[in-house]
């Protein structure tokens, strides 16, 4: 843990006292690498180091079968619009047999790619360091990933700052970036249960699904890949949108077609992170590298 991040900052100081100790940890990694996904805090923190550091950052997009490609081309735009200077890298977390079998450590298995081939890629272009967007608020729930990115050193400015999630939006929309309200929206592999295979099958037809239902007008939702049974999880505010007998039918076609077998509205309403709640408890308090 970084001397930094063990002196966060006071509970009441202001936002922008945050972002000033912000700029100032950035200016302190040198060239930077900053893992990007084009989500509202990697896309912020890409965006303030670009400002800080200008060409002495790079943005680093991984593609790969998980990163659906609405998501893709969305965080592409936003690097141009921005002129951030932007490296779309190949990983392969596919390749590993204990990223497919999706148990609870998975997030620690993709991270643990990721941020391997990214320190490949910082030797290659001779960059002093590695960060991505790890928040304050992210501290309350079970992310592995979290390991992995410790394990390379990787830096993490949001949390060494203390900003939570709703700084980071309300920071955002003051310098006017078109993602500050932007839904949060983790890798396809997070939409299948745990303990069933990551395939690339599975992966586009979540892909597909979550395509649908934006074209149906719905804005913050998951399609949750349970085998034959789909499980589809909207916002509590745009579930009267989908309780309807001609909405049932168009997401009993849509997912039909798709090959489920079973089409399911969660009357709960959309979770961040709701597969987390099946994992058994020994999952969640033992370290992902005993799993390896």
């Amino acid at each position: 843990m970084s001397a930094l991040r063990s002196n966060l900052p006071a509970e009441g100081e202001d936002i922008q006292g945050k972002m000033r100790s912000l700029c100032h940890r950035l200016g302190s990694l040198g060239r930077l690498l900053v893992a990007y996904s084009g989500g509202v805090d990697s896309g912020f923190l890409a965006w303030v180091a670009h400002r800080e550091l200008g060409n002495g950052m790079m943005a680093v997009l991984a593609d790969s079968p998980s990163l659906a490609r609405s998501q893709m081309r969305d965080a592409t735009a936003f690097a141009e619009e921005q002129g951030m200077p932007l490296t779309i890298i190949d990983t392969d977390e596919m390749a590993r047999p204990e990223y497919l079998r999706n148990d609870g450590a998975r997030c620690f298995h993709c991270k643990d790619e990721l941020f391997t081939v990214m320190e490949q890629h910082r030797r290659k272009v001779g960059f002093d360091a590695i960060a991505y967007g790890v928040n304050l608020d992210d501290q309350g729930d079970y992310r592995p990933g979290q390991q992995a990115a410790r394990q390379h050193q990787v830096a993490a400015p949001l949390l060494d700052v203390g900003l939570t999630k709703h700084d980071i939006r309300e920071l955002a929309r003051e310098a006017g970036l078109r993602i500050w309200n932007k839904p949060a929206s983790a890798c396809l592999s997070s939409r299948i249960e745990y303990g069933r295979p990551v395939t690339r099958e599975a992966l586009s037809a979540v892909e597909l699904g979550e395509e649908a239902i934006r074209r149906l007008g719905f804005r913050q939702f998951r399609v949750r890949h349970h085998g034959q049974i789909v499980r589809l999880e909207i916002a509590r505010e745009e579930l009267a949108h989908a309780l309807t007998v001609e909405m049932a039918a168009e997401f009993t076609r849509t997912f039909k077609a798709l090959g489920f077998l079973y089409v399911t509205l969660d009357l709960e309403g959309f979770r961040s992170g709701s597969m987390n709640a099946i994992l058994p408890i020994d999952s969640l308090l033992k370290g992902p590298g005993s799993t390896r």
